[in-house]
């Protein structure tokens, strides 16, 4: 209470300390959970704000907080909270954040907003590296030391398992993922139609490295979820075709 009053204090007008007391009051515990982060609360807003008058618009924010805090109610409890960097922006509390979103407003939103909104929250981090270029082994062996780190936080938390090969020099990238938590939770909830929305932003990130993506299964619809990744310039990208599945799934042959 003090923190907030020392903002409210330092210039925050009523109306922010007001929504951050709700952001506060809302319950689910918060030793094991987290809240959204503050861009995927703004995604959020801003959709509503698309799709319903002025006069409604804080009781539709209010379902979707409200729907956020019962999917919590059931949910795992061991993904570390605030300590596992996955629960950070456009992470596994975003995806639920967005899945509630879904939930209470499926009637106007879209497949494509709902993608949009996860873009929106991804990639901003991968358009500061597009000096990248993993045409260039420099870069790509740099790639494959930051999945090496990235597996020894998933297997601190178990809550995407993961394995990455070895490196070779003259070969893609390879990784994969055979648990994911937002599949996980999307499977439980009967929300797979729009876990394509929420997993290609996958492809969008690579390109933003002068990488591209092959994939050919999910966690959603397969038992794994994989990575092979490789220069834009790479001739593997040839015998390796992408495509759109039903789904909605970019994939590759």
């Amino acid at each position: 209470m003090s923190a907030l009053f020392h903002s409210y204090l330092c210039g925050r007008n009523a109306a922010e300390w007001l929504i951050q007391m709700k952001n506060n009051e809302l319950l689910f515990d918060r030793k094991c959970h987290v809240l959204y982060s503050r861009p995927c609360k703004k995604e959020i807003r801003a959709k509503i704000a698309l799709h319903y008058p002025e006069a409604e618009r804080e009781t539709i924010w209010e379902q979707v907080q409200r729907q956020y805090v019962d999917f919590l109610s059931d949910w795992r409890t061991d993904l570390g909270g605030k300590r596992n960097f996955h629960n950070g922006v456009g992470g596994t509390y975003d995806c639920i954040a967005i899945m509630s979103y879904y939930v209470v407003c499926k009637a106007v939103t879209s497949f494509r907003e709902i993608k949009e909104m996860e873009e929106n929250l991804i990639l901003p981090t991968f358009r500061k590296l597009r000096f990248v270029d993993c045409n260039k082994p420099f870069w790509r062996k740099l790639m494959h030391r930051a999945f090496v780190r990235a597996k020894s936080g998933c297997d601190k938390w178990h809550d995407y398992e993961m394995s990455v090969a070895p490196y070779e020099t003259d070969k893609p990238i390879y990784y994969e993922f055979t648990s994911c938590p937002a599949a996980e939770f999307a499977i439980r909830h009967g929300l797979t139609d729009i876990m394509p929305a929420l997993c290609n932003v996958d492809y969008a990130s690579m390109e933003l490295l002068h990488a591209r993506l092959v994939r050919t299964t999910t966690c959603v619809d397969g038992c794994r979820c994989d990575y092979t990744i490789c220069g834009d310039k790479d001739p593997y990208l040839k015998e390796h075709p992408e495509y759109r599945d039903e789904a909605g799934y970019r994939r590759n042959k």
